[in-house]
């Protein structure tokens, strides 16, 4: 649905802010302002993303009553601390993830979205794939029966060159933990939502490719990456990780995740083994599904006219018109501002969500350093 009376305002002026605002306007909302790191930056921004209103900082942004919605999209410290105060200013919230880079920040956020009675989502976008909603309908129709194995990877390249700088290298701005954290948590987020599972324990091993890079960026937000020194700093968080997980049923999960790997661009797949079928999503691909069962495999392409109601749903092109991450991104804000109305809405990644991921990390960074199977608290 269109959402024209919506006034959002963004929080941060690297490209996954970009991203937001294609989605604000794909959905026929408003982007009222744009916040980045000094007043100079914002106003820049402000023109450059043809925005009506010029905010100085996010205080003046949460004193206009005229915003309904705050977008944050800042480093992930940040997260928490700016997504509380647009929440106790009576705004809604999209927070990107990690919504806190601690487990008590993220409990502490969803406590506040709970108290105001505001929404707050998360954008786990890939829940918003046409075929994700296939498979997942398929397994709530009980096609693939009891599972026997969940395992997948996320892989990427852009920090294969030891002179790529980004803030999300620093700890405290990124967190302990950086491709599991940015990247894994998306597929654990997606395979327990399709999958319906959780995971009750895992073991890990994250592992560090390049001990040094440049000194990134200094400004608290700004652009994404780029080195700003020839200073190189020692590096703290992973390059790589694998984890093994377990489910409280002990249906056993893999998980390789990797921002160093050449020609890998956003490579998550998984595949799901069920007794009596199997189901594979590769991320980079996802105009189609390969299913498997005792008789032999198919694939099944995306198509408005076949499928589950979801799929359906989502499905807004016609089958062989490429749709992807853009689309997907437009139909969750298009979610959640539909849940921000008080409609209802399937599958929308909200606080609760947030903190499921943070409950994930902390215990992949428990067991990395315990080396041994740890709870999930």
């Amino acid at each position: 649905m269109a959402h024209p009376r919506t006034q959002a305002v963004i929080i941060g002026a690297g490209m996954i802010g970009s991203v937001h605002a294609a989605a604000i306007r794909g959905v026929g909302a408003t982007v009222r302002g744009v916040v980045g790191s000094t007043p100079s930056r914002s106003d820049v921004l402000a023109k450059e993303w043809d925005v009506p209103v010029r905010y100085p900082d996010l205080a003046a942004v949460l004193a206009d009553d005229a915003v309904d919605v705050v977008h944050v999209c800042t480093p992930n410290a940040l997260h928490a601390d700016q997504a509380v105060a647009a929440l106790r200013a009576g705004k809604h919230v999209i927070c990107e993830k990690p919504i806190a880079t601690s487990l008590a920040d993220a409990q502490r956020l969803a406590s506040v979205t709970a108290e105001t009675g505001r929404t707050l989502a998360v954008p786990y976008v890939y829940r918003y794939h046409p075929l994700v909603r296939e498979i997942r309908a398929r397994r709530l129709n009980g096609d693939f029966g009891a599972w026997q194995l969940l395992h997948g990877s996320y892989l990427q390249d852009w920090m294969l060159d030891a002179g790529t700088a980004n803030w999300r290298v620093d700890a405290t701005l990124g967190g302990q933990s950086r491709a599991f954290a940015d990247i894994g948590s998306h597929w654990c987020d997606l395979v327990e939502w399709v999958a319906g599972v959780r995971f009750h324990e895992v073991t890990a091993r994250r592992g560090i490719t390049k001990p040094e890079r440049p000194a990134g960026s200094g400004a608290t937000f700004g652009p994404a990456s780029g080195p700003a020194s020839d200073q190189l700093r020692p590096v703290t968080t992973e390059d790589v990780a694998t984890v093994l997980l377990r489910t409280a049923e002990g249906v056993l999960g893999s998980l390789t995740v990797s921002q160093v790997s050449a020609g890998r661009k956003n490579r998550l797949w998984f595949e799901l083994d069920g007794a009596a079928g199997s189901a594979v999503f590769d991320q980079e691909n996802p105009e189609s599904v390969w299913l498997g069962d005792v008789e032999g495999a198919r694939i099944v392409i995306r198509d408005p006219s076949q499928g589950s109601a979801e799929q359906r749903r989502l499905a807004t092109l016609p089958a062989g018109h490429a749709q992807g991450y853009g689309d997907c991104f437009r139909a969750f804000v298009d979610d959640a501002y539909s849940a921000m109305a008080g409609l209802p809405v399937v599958g929308l990644p909200t606080a609760a969500d947030g903190v499921r991921s943070a409950r994930l990390v902390d215990a992949v960074l428990r067991a990395d350093e315990s080396l041994t199977w740890t709870v999930v608290k």
